[in-house]
């Protein structure tokens, strides 16, 4: 491990800046994991970026395979990493409150490594049609790749926003598309492939067969009875209602305790939250239920 040379990095103090302003407490563990030691390797990288950066020439054909993993967590410079931490920051929050922690650590460790592999196919590919070995040269650092691949998911969980690019109010459903290019034709240096890669690893989960895979894999290697992410029943607390729907019902609820001064007809408190009226049973279903409870003692 090497130190990086000292001097004034603006995009680094600008970045501790961003998450004080958010706050500690307020970052989810996985989400501060990946900001601490993308910033610790900034300081103190693992080697120089020649030697941790991913291409086909020195991942593919040297076998390199370290840097699938080297590659997403070393920066070029100071501004590289502000931006991507700061978006890494936004994601993150978001889709670990949505996800979870445990899922979202396994997401980003897989979204690395396909990425990577993903970035070194097209690389070869454009370097065979367009017989450019440069292509296979080109070496990319980064994790801009995975955060191009968790605003897809992001996306895909919070369907229906508008995003301004340069300007214009694009649709969650495009935006992907519209950055890749946006970013190419701004800053030519970025790697066209590698966000691409990004898009592509992304909709390989939220379309394509990736998440079932990874959900299949984690059930046969979690430990023997446990189900994973095997969604709890919680039917009996919300009476099989939907969010939206238990929303209303609390909303209409504290309508009616308001009405009747917090109370029914009958003079006793209504449960807070959403509450299902009692079904009127006819003399008969009573005497059936009564009957019932007496043999059971």
């Amino acid at each position: 491990m090497q130190r990086r040379q000292r001097g004034i990095n603006t995009g680094l103090l600008l970045l501790f800046y961003e998450i004080s302003r958010v706050g500690f407490e307020n970052i989810p563990p996985v989400t501060l994991g990946i900001l601490a030691l993308n910033i610790i390797l900034f300081l103190n990288p693992l080697g120089p970026l020649s030697e941790v950066c991913i291409s086909v020439n020195e991942s593919f054909y040297r076998k390199n395979w370290q840097r699938l993993l080297l590659s997403p967590i070393h920066h070029a410079d100071d501004w590289h990493l502000y931006f991507n931490m700061v978006s890494m920051l936004w994601k993150g929050i978001m889709l670990e409150r949505k996800l979870g922690s445990i899922w979202l650590a396994y997401i980003i460790a897989v979204f690395s490594v396909l990425i990577g592999v993903v970035y070194m196919v097209l690389e070869y590919t454009l370097a065979e049609i367009l017989d450019d070995p440069t292509y296979k040269m080109s070496c990319a650092v980064g994790f801009s790749g995975v955060l191009f691949a968790l605003k897809v998911l992001n996306n895909h969980y919070n369907p229906g926003r508008f995003s301004s690019v340069l300007g214009m109010q694009i649709s969650s459903k495009y935006v992907c598309w519209v950055e890749l290019v946006a970013i190419h034709l701004i800053s030519p240096g970025a790697s066209f492939a590698g966000h691409l890669a990004g898009i592509l690893v992304g909709m390989m989960y939220t379309v394509g067969p990736l998440e079932k895979i990874m959900k299949a894999c984690a059930e046969h290697y979690s430990h023997p009875g446990y189900q994973y992410s095997t969604p709890r029943n919680y039917d009996a607390y919300t009476g099989g209602l939907t969010e939206e729907e238990q929303l209303e019902r609390a909303v209409l609820n504290s309508l009616n305790e308001r009405d009747f001064g917090g109370a029914t007809h009958n003079n006793v408190r209504r449960p807070y939250g959403f509450w299902l009226p009692p079904e009127q049973l006819s003399e008969e279903e009573m005497r059936r239920q009564r009957l019932r409870r007496f043999e059971r003692r």
